[in-house]
């Protein structure tokens, strides 16, 4: 498997479907640790819930792609990229922690655009942390 890295073409096909899954996988997790159904929302036309989703579908692919920008197996892209993505996690929970008056995911559920911006913006930003952050 290793060897078949080595060509270009097998290569991106294999890290694309690698984070494209680990997005559907990821967005899944998500979506069971907060308190609005985001595909619900999404129908519903929320762009709160567009942006705050949009941002962590970005920070995910972000994180990978400094994952695979730093190494050279899918295993290790993988574990890499796994990591960040709970490291993202924790992002999310900190910010809920940092605002004690009012409950993020119910903020984003009415709608709030101003917290559905802050958000994408914590996952954006902090996908650029964490993927800088991952070593060979």
């Amino acid at each position: 498997m290793e060897g078949l890295l080595h060509n270009p073409y097998f290569a991106t096909a294999a890290f694309f479907a690698v984070t494209g899954l680990a997005i559907v996988l990821f967005l899944t997790i998500f979506e069971m640790v907060t308190r609005y159904k985001v595909w619900t929302e999404l129908q519903r036309g929320n762009v709160a819930v567009a942006m705050a989703t949009g941002g962590k579908i970005f920070g995910i692919a972000n994180v990978f792609r400094f994952s695979i920008q730093q190494h050279d197996s899918i295993g290790q892209v993988l574990l890499w990229g796994t990591f960040g993505f709970f490291l993202l996690l924790v992002s999310y929970f900190i910010f809920e922690f940092m605002t004690p008056g009012y409950r993020i995911d119910e903020e984003i559920a009415k709608g709030n655009k101003a917290i559905g911006f802050i958000a994408l913006t914590i996952s954006v930003g902090f996908s650029y942390i964490i993927g800088a952050s991952l070593i060979r």
